[in-house]
């Protein structure tokens, strides 16, 4: 039985490539200009080489994440599997959860349902993706999109957003890496779809 289907696959490898292309040569477009002086990222874990190189690589990747993840999003609206499978949820649902997760108790036997802890986790890095954009825009057209960098705060809290909406993003998949390490299952299943 297809619990996965294609295009969510699809989508799905094509985000993780593109957040990965983004991120990298982010971290070399923000050694550059620091926004906080005591984090800076090594040469070994950016791309790009140098501020221009970063440059082209990162905006390369925002066509490829802004088109595919507006693909993802509304085949996840019109077939309904957003709907289906993130809600029901509450924020009780979520906090035990997520203490049945802190204990080893939360089980992974029907790969199909989701649990409050993921469905609250991959909304929440849906949204993230979608202020990874907008402030990004404010970034990089702060002139064209001067509604985005007033919600923002200005260009210079635009970075900071921007910064932050990416650490958000860098920690749901490290966290995202470890918990398929620990239900294995579920990579074969998001590469074969059942």
């Amino acid at each position: 039985m297809q619990i996965q289907p294609l295009w969510l696959r699809i989508t799905h490898w094509l985000n993780a490539f593109a957040v990965l292309i983004m991120v990298t040569s982010g971290w070399q477009i923000y050694n550059a200009s620091p926004i906080f002086k005591s984090i800076a990222f090594p040469p070994a874990i950016t791309l790009g080489g140098w501020l221009g190189g970063a440059l082209q690589w990162h905006f390369a990747a925002m066509w490829l994440l802004v088109a595919n993840f507006t693909v993802y999003v509304a085949m996840n609206l019109f077939t309904g599997r957003l709907r289906r499978r993130m809600f029901p949820i509450s924020i009780r649902s979520i906090v035990t959860d997520a203490f049945a997760a802190l204990r080893g108790k939360l089980g992974h036997d029907d790969l199909t349902h989701y649990n409050a802890v993921q469905k609250f986790a991959y909304l929440a890095v849906i949204a993230d993706i979608v202020i990874v954009i907008l402030s990004g825009l404010a970034v990089w057209k702060s002139v064209q999109f001067p509604l985005f960098r007033t919600l923002m705060g200005g260009y210079d809290d635009a970075r900071v957003v921007h910064f932050f909406a990416m650490s958000f993003l860098v920690a749901f998949f490290v966290v995202h890496v470890v918990m398929v390490a620990l239900v294995p299952r579920s990579l074969v299943m998001m590469i074969r779809g059942r």
